[in-house]
């Protein structure tokens, strides 16, 4: 096949062992269709502070920045572990974005770095088979994001069961093709509680 069609275009890309605090997957919309998005947090020091990596654009580090303030004031607010409450005053975090070559941005991986954040402040891995998308506030509310179909085929491409996705992007989902919504549950978020009700 290679002899006479070359190379192929697109392949499947594989699923890393997720099973670590801190290691969420999202999905993401490109300009050759949807791809899957892994996104890393990790304690690497022992005073405040934020940095990311990953060849972010613009709109994507508002976006992790936004899910940083978010969780850190999420956390202050629910936990009554002291160690817990402060944790993002008492340690840096840096937050990757693989593969680093890849230029990336736009709002969606907004829920996506949030949990991965709160996954990691949390010291709990989330179930595996679960991929996600949407835009986050400042307060918490998901907001809806394009690209459903081809985000819904990227998570079929890899085996994804379990998917979360903007409570407003239901009818864009509910209009897909059954060929291509068979065997996907979906869990409709408004705010992130919505989401943290079925990851872990």
């Amino acid at each position: 096949m290679e002899e006479f069609l070359g190379k192929p275009i697109f392949t499947t890309e594989e699923l890393y062992n997720k099973n670590v605090p801190g290691v969420t997957l999202g999905l993401a919309w490109t300009s050759m269709g949807g791809v899957t998005l892994y996104i890393e947090a990790r304690v690497i020091g022992h005073q405040g502070g934020f940095k990311q990596t990953g060849q972010l654009g613009d709109v994507m580090k508002e976006s992790s920045i936004i899910a940083y303030s978010y969780v850190k004031s999420l956390m202050c607010k629910e936990d009554c572990d002291k160690d817990k409450k402060d944790f993002f005053d008492k340690h840096s975090i840096h937050l990757h974005v693989p593969e680093g070559a890849t230029p990336k941005d736009g709002p969606s991986a907004g829920v996506t770095m949030a949990l991965a954040l709160y996954s990691l402040a949390k010291n709990q891995s989330i179930k595996n088979n679960i991929a996600m998308t949407g835009e986050i506030t400042l307060t918490g509310k998901v907001l809806p994001i394009g690209g459903i179909r081809e985000k819904t085929i990227a998570a079929r491409r890899v085996g994804i069961d379990t998917l979360l996705i903007p409570k407003d992007n239901k009818t864009d989902f509910d209009r897909l093709p059954d060929y291509i919504k068979e065997g996907i549950t979906v869990h409709y978020a408004d705010y992130f509680e919505d989401i943290l009700k079925v990851v872990f």
